[in-house]
């Protein structure tokens, strides 16, 4: 059994979850969420006791603000002891940032984006990208592993920032491109057992396909990960990008068009529906 020494902060889709398989461990410490949530079998605590009762403590937030946000009520708690695990999605100048407030108090940080969605985090087969010195990837190895498959130390915490918005942009430019190819594949009368058995004998099959082939053929846009999330990671990934990047621009657009049709909280393969608005005698002419 492992010593108890992790606090979460943020117990959404992502977070309850890695709580979850702490606890499991036994190394869940505490735990802090801006919402109640009741449903879940943590006690929730204050930002100040999960830094007295923990020597990592984890953020799975939304954005820079709100890690801004926790960090400034936080930093007056930090001690050398403490590392600081950065996992919330959020740009590299403002990793960066983090980390010097987290350093100015004595305490380590490391910048820790991860890929893999809701049935990756339940199978512990998330992967993490680092941003910190060595000894500090080291040192979180015994609480990384237990909800991660690979590990990826990138190099600066910017770095690692920014090589999760251009793996999310790449997710994104996927999933529209899948949409738009069932998309036409049904508009021609092609049911979707033919689409997928075809699929999988072309070069573009893909992990993603594999993952989505179930919600796209049943319709299902229960949320793995939101179109709200994406949207934001993608707008995040403009301001970062040094060059002009077309499919960016596009994506960012569709993405936008289904928040704003209210799908914000599906899952990001619902970017189909855009598709489905605009055609809809003939976006589903194909079958399941």
């Amino acid at each position: 059994m492992s010593e108890a020494n992790v606090a979460v902060l943020g117990l959404g889709l992502i977070g309850s979850i890695w709580a979850k398989h702490y606890k499991t461990e036994g190394q869940l410490a505490a735990t802090w969420s801006r919402s109640p949530k009741p449903d879940l079998p943590y006690t929730i605590e204050g930002l100040g006791a999960c830094a007295e009762k923990s020597e990592f403590i984890q953020l799975c937030l939304y954005d820079a603000d709100s890690v801004r946000e926790v960090l400034e009520k936080l930093l007056p708690q930090l001690e050398a002891r403490h590392t600081v695990i950065q996992s919330s999605t959020i740009d590299g100048a403002s990793a960066e940032e983090f980390a010097e407030m987290v350093a100015g108090k004595g305490a380590k940080y490391l910048e820790a984006p991860f890929t893999g969605s809701k049935p990756a985090a339940e199978e512990r087969k998330t992967v993490f990208f680092l941003g910190g010195e060595k000894k500090v990837v080291q040192s979180a190895e015994p609480v990384l592993q237990t909800i991660s498959t690979k590990r990826f130390h990138i190099g600066s915490p910017g770095q690692a920032a920014s090589i999760k918005l251009a793996m999310n942009l790449q997710i994104s430019g996927i999933s529209q491109a899948l949409c738009e190819s069932i998309t036409m594949s049904r508009g021609a009368g092609v049911d979707d057992d033919t689409f997928f058995d075809v699929m999988k004998q072309n070069v573009a099959w893909s992990g993603l396909s594999a993952l989505k082939e179930p919600k796209l053929r049943e319709g299902d846009y229960s949320p793995q990960f939101s179109i709200k999330n994406m949207h934001k990671d993608m707008r995040l990934a403009r301001k970062t990008a040094a060059n002009k990047m077309p499919l960016l621009e596009t994506i960012t657009e569709c993405l936008g068009a289904s928040e704003a049709a209210g799908y914000g909280e599906d899952d990001f393969i619902s970017l189909i529906r855009n598709l489905e608005r605009e055609n809809p005698s003939k976006a589903k002419a194909g079958g399941r």
